[in-house]
């Protein structure tokens, strides 16, 4: 589960980090991001690299003939507040169907192979984010200045434009590099708001279609997609100054971000496809499951009451999970199955394993490369094979170093994001020490449980817990430690209630 990181939240009365805690959180998260050696400033000589690209990369159709997209109404859906926009689209129905167009931010044009920039880039491998601090891959003045869509300004960008028929299947893929414009830029909730109330443009009113076709696609094709709530670390506007204080919480988001992820996946099992027919590329792989740990996770459905019939595909079984406790806790359980994502590269012989297992299909990645380093050379790769031109050299030597590469920032990422989480928690329960607390069992772990905590929005493992997954019980908050974010709860002797589908987490 990612945790991510949104705008400061002026209009509800969150639980909040004491005062008393701030500091210490800072110093804590500071001395997080030393322990794992994360870069702070740019290099001198990258940084002005960037700056030159800035300057000099020319932005409108030139004499090399860039195709002029400047005339379809792009625009991007992100959390609010993001400056560093990698995916413009523009989503038009036909009557067999619809048109997308999606425009990637053409980020290997500003950097050049070999050069310093490209050099820190390797290095970082992905945008890193903490609470307090955002440490980008590329410098700002690329990734939220000059390759950023930005709404209102030209930019170049890469265009995939997928024909589609009246079940939102590609008819035909073209991707070429070009000149775009978005025209505005929304928010997730700000654009679900306005689809709820048909105030919204074309591209965005055409996405509750494009999203319910996508996932009847994804159940055809066996894939399945997890949905569990998100974390998410927010900074809190006026608690003494605006977003100087943070809250923590567990959402499920809105619809459009679900339809817009299922945008990604059909470009990236595009771009899949195009550098499988060409026989060289990257691919994101995920093996299948266990046979035995599928055996164990039907077993586990049946003990917490929501079994899994044999005649139902296991996608659809998740589609078919409420929120309740139990529910929730058979997600938590499905989340362990499916293990050893990773990247394999080829260029020759296609590797006989090519599939992400929980996408039920080959699959890229190649929708995100300012925050993303393997994403610029699979966009670099597709657009040669898909214009019949040679891959450049640099791309193509070069792609057997990005799995060791995204393998190492991959961790780093992973081990900031549950740091952070971490020590938030424990900021925000300072103080709170013999205090009791409701929680759900979200799963059981060695002699203890995984519970949830209801308000504040912590998770922690709690040993001595004798119920099943999804029953709520009470805890008591014994220590918090905000430098390493370590939690101590003791188990109360009391089960509030047993593990039910009925029960809702609230």
């Amino acid at each position: 589960m990612r945790t991510t990181y949104t705008d400061p939240v002026p209009h509800r009365r969150p639980r909040i980090v004491p005062s008393p805690a701030r500091g210490a959180l800072a110093a804590s998260l500071a001395a997080l991001r030393r322990s794992l050696d994360l870069p702070e400033a740019y290099p001198a000589d990258a940084q002005a690299e960037a700056e030159a690209a800035a300057r000099d990369v020319p932005l409108a159709p030139d004499a090399a003939a860039l195709p002029d997209l400047r005339d379809i109404a792009f625009l991007t859906i992100d959390p609010a507040g993001s400056t560093d926009l990698d995916q413009a689209l523009h989503l038009e129905r036909t009557p067999t169907g619809a048109v997308l167009h999606y425009a990637i931010a053409d980020v290997p044009a500003y950097v050049a192979p070999g050069g310093p920039l490209d050099a820190e880039t390797r290095r970082r491998g992905q945008t890193m984010y903490a609470p307090d601090e955002r440490i980008p891959l590329h410098p700002p003045v690329l990734g939220e200045g000059a390759a950023s869509l930005l709404p209102g300004v030209d930019r170049r960008a890469f265009v995939w434009r997928f024909v589609l028929d009246d079940g939102a299947r590609p008819i035909e893929v073209t991707l070429t590099r070009a000149v775009v414009r978005s025209r505005a830029q929304w928010s997730y909730d700000d654009a679900q708001r306005a689809i709820d109330a048909g105030e919204a443009p074309g591209s965005l009113l055409a996405m509750p279609w494009f999203g319910a076709q996508r996932e009847a696609r994804e159940r055809e094709r066996g894939g399945a997609s997890l949905t569990l709530p998100e974390a998410r670390i927010l900074p809190v506007a006026g608690a003494g100054g605006a977003g100087d204080s943070y809250t923590i919480e567990r959402s499920y988001g809105v619809p459009l971000e679900d339809w817009n992820a299922h945008v990604s996946l059909l470009t990236g099992m595009a771009a899949a496809d195009i550098m499988i027919a060409g026989g060289v590329g990257i691919l994101r792989t995920m093996p299948p499951a266990d046979p035995e740990d599928l055996a164990d996770f039907r077993a586990q459905t049946v003990a917490l009451g929501i079994p899994w019939p044999t005649d139902v595909a296991y996608g659809d079984y998740l589609r078919s999970l409420d929120r309740s406790p139990a529910a929730r806790a058979v997600k938590e359980y499905a989340a362990g199955l499916f293990r050893g994502a990773g990247y394999v590269t080829f260029d020759g012989e296609v590797p006989v394993e090519r599939e992400q297992a929980a996408i039920g299909a080959p699959y890229a990645h190649t929708t995100a490369p300012l925050r993303r380093l393997v994403d610029r050379w699979a966009l670099i790769v597709c657009e040669a094979l898909a214009n019949g031109r040679e891959i450049p050299e640099w791309a193509r030597s070069s792609l057997p170093e990005l799995p060791t590469l995204m393998a190492r920032s991959s961790q780093k990422a992973a081990q900031l994001d549950a740091g952070a989480l971490d020590r938030v928690e424990a900021a925000l329960l300072l103080g709170r020490e013999g205090e009791t607390f409701t929680g759900v069992v979200l799963a059981r772990r060695g002699d203890g449980a995984r519970i949830q905590i209801s308000d504040p929005a912590v998770e922690a493992k709690v040993a001595g817990v004798d119920a099943e997954p999804g029953s709520t019980v009470r805890v008591r908050l014994v220590a918090a430690s905000i430098a390493d974010g370590a939690i101590e709860f003791a188990a109360e002797s009391s089960v509030v209630a047993e593990s039910s589908p009925q029960q809702k987490l609230r």
